[in-house]
């Protein structure tokens, strides 16, 4: 800015104690423009420009116009160049992005069809939905409609899934939804949500901690049935044993616990571990006896050979 407009802006700035950036306009950010240069236009005391033609300061609205021309596309600039009032340069933007009178009601029909199949997902936090909710108030605001608090909050009790139901029911037997604020809904379902989020947590902890259980009484009774019989085995080879060989098996793992579940490895059969199966000492007993056959055998056999070597 120079010359005259250029000393208005730097008195506003100094009467507001801070400088405002305004936002340059694009084709697809209208409404966030729009939001954002009525408050700062708002701020500076500027607003009554773009509402009202009649009685308006005049170098205030040569300032609002300065305002709005720095934010605009060459194009758009100078399309709106010719219009003397700031008013009628705020209209004839919000003309070109959002149409005329017709297709701004059909564009207000369309969002409030959007706000009303709007639903959350199981898998969207709350707080993504509000912003999505929040936006199409912002889209009603720029087409010159506003949409209440309560509609707001309405619309969120019923479109988030059913695991918030318990907050829902607080809130509407304890709460005047009609006078609460939206972001005040908000934020008791999101403090309701992370209670979840740390419940679901610990579960998981919990549910993890009992299969490793699992998993630690499955491998122990698998080594103690191994260990069984590699013993047996080696006893029935005649290697001999050692004191308290049986026993070692018994020294291991829980004496107290729900055997009817596991299954023997040396039998097959339910309701015992293998280093308490009682089969071992029939198997041991027959291998022992067919041992012992075998050396009484042995010497009648000697006998009968060197019989036959005589003749």
């Amino acid at each position: 800015m120079t010359g005259k407009e250029g000393s208005a802006s730097t008195s506003l700035h100094e009467q507001g104690n801070v400088s405002l950036q305004c936002p340059k306009l694009k084709e697809a950010n209208y409404t966030q423009w729009a939001i954002m240069m009525e408050t700062i236009l708002k701020a500076y005391s500027l607003w009554e420009t773009v509402v009202s033609t009649e009685g308006i300061n005049e170098k205030k609205a040569h300032t609002t116009k300065a305002l709005i021309f720095q934010t605009l596309p060459e194009d758009v600039l100078m399309q709106v160049a010719q219009y003397e009032k700031a008013k009628e340069v705020w209209d004839a933007i919000k003309v070109r992005y959002l149409g005329a009178d017709m297709v701004q009601k059909a564009r207000l029909q369309t969002l409030r069809s959007e706000l009303e199949v709007l639903k959350m997902d199981e898998n969207e936090t709350v707080s993504c939905f509000a912003s999505k909710l929040s936006g199409i108030k912002a889209k009603f605001k720029t087409l010159g409609t506003t949409i209440k608090d309560k509609k707001l909050v309405r619309k969120l009790l019923i479109s988030i899934p059913k695991k918030f139901l318990p907050i829902v029911a607080n809130i509407e037997q304890y709460s005047e939804i009609d006078k609460m604020p939206f972001e005040e809904a908000v934020g008791r379902i999101i403090a309701f949500e992370e209670r979840l989020k740390s419940q679901d947590k610990q579960e998981d902890n919990n549910q993890g901690g009992l299969m490793m259980a699992r998993a630690d009484n499955q491998f122990e009774s698998l080594h103690h049935g191994k260990g069984r019989g590699v013993q047996n085995h080696g006893r029935s080879q005649g290697q001999g044993s050692f004191k308290g060989g049986r026993g070692r098996g018994k020294d291991m793992g829980p004496r107290n616990q729900d055997k009817s579940k596991f299954r023997c490895y040396d039998c097959g059969e339910l309701g015992h571990f293998a280093r308490d199966c009682t089969k071992w000492k029939e198997k041991e007993k027959d291998t022992q006896q067919e041992a012992n056959l075998a050396l009484e055998e042995e010497p009648m056999l000697l006998q009968v050979k060197q019989v036959e070597d005589l003749h």
